[in-house]
């Protein structure tokens, strides 16, 4: 920006504020923007700073340099909001350097209309993914399950232990869902071995006395050793 450009947008700030450009004002303003040409943006950016209420009630608006730039950034980068490259598969790298940023530009500064709306993404599955989805699970080129097989849209939407609702009744976990601990009824990793079973289609047996006292004795024993090593933790960094 030249002064005699800076003059030009100093005019344009006096239509809000009223101020009075001088041969120094001109010249200190295009010291700061000298790397913003004076283009409409520039105007447009005047416009917005003044057209936007303070931040405080009765507070007097006086425009910068800083926020012709800032302003005129926002205004070319909405532009951008949905920009799309548009060019060629067989292009160099530095090709495409240069076409993107040309493109860019362009949009940026209302050369080129930028698009309207987002673009959509496109495509479908890989085609070995869909012709595995076809055989196992009955899904058709579009990824969209095929009707009339209830027990494979049954498999698809959970399969394995988690399919079902956990058998043993002081859990109960429902599909989808983590078996609960024994502590205080919180999830666990640990799948139970009678929802593993009926997952598989065999019977449930129900636990024996033997069984539930072995497995309340290494809960116990496990959280024991938690507890034993957070103590020690504790100490020693009380230590330090």
């Amino acid at each position: 920006m030249t002064p005699d450009d800076a003059a030009k947008l100093l005019a344009s700030c006096a239509a809000f504020d009223n101020r009075q450009p001088s041969q120094i004002a001109m010249r200190a303003w295009a010291t700061s923007l000298k790397d913003v040409p004076l283009d409409q943006d520039c105007f447009d950016a005047v416009a917005r700073y003044y057209g936007t209420p303070p931040k405080e009630a009765g507070q007097r608006l006086w425009i910068q340099p800083h926020d012709v730039r800032s302003w005129r950034d926002i205004i070319r980068k909405e532009r951008l909001e949905n920009f799309v490259y548009d060019g060629n598969p067989d292009e160099s790298p530095e090709q495409y350097l240069a076409n993107y940023r040309r493109q860019m530009n362009a949009v940026a500064s209302g050369s080129i209309a930028s698009p309207a709306d987002a673009p959509a993404l496109e495509g479908s599955f890989h085609p070995q993914v869909l012709a595995r989805l076809e055989e196992e699970h009955g899904f058709n080129g579009l990824g969209q399950q095929i009707p009339g097989d209830d027990e494979v849209a049954a498999a698809v939407k959970r399969s394995g232990p988690l399919g079902i609702e956990c058998p043993v009744p002081a859990c109960a976990a429902p599909i989808g869902r983590p078996c609960k601990s024994a502590l205080r009824g919180r999830t666990s990793k640990v799948i139970h071995p009678a929802r593993r079973r009926a997952a598989q289609g065999e019977p449930v047996a129900s636990e024996t006395s033997e069984e539930i006292e072995r497995r309340r004795a290494a809960s116990l024993a496990s959280l024991e050793r938690i507890i034993a090593n957070q103590t020690a933790a504790r100490e020693e960094a009380l230590g330090e």
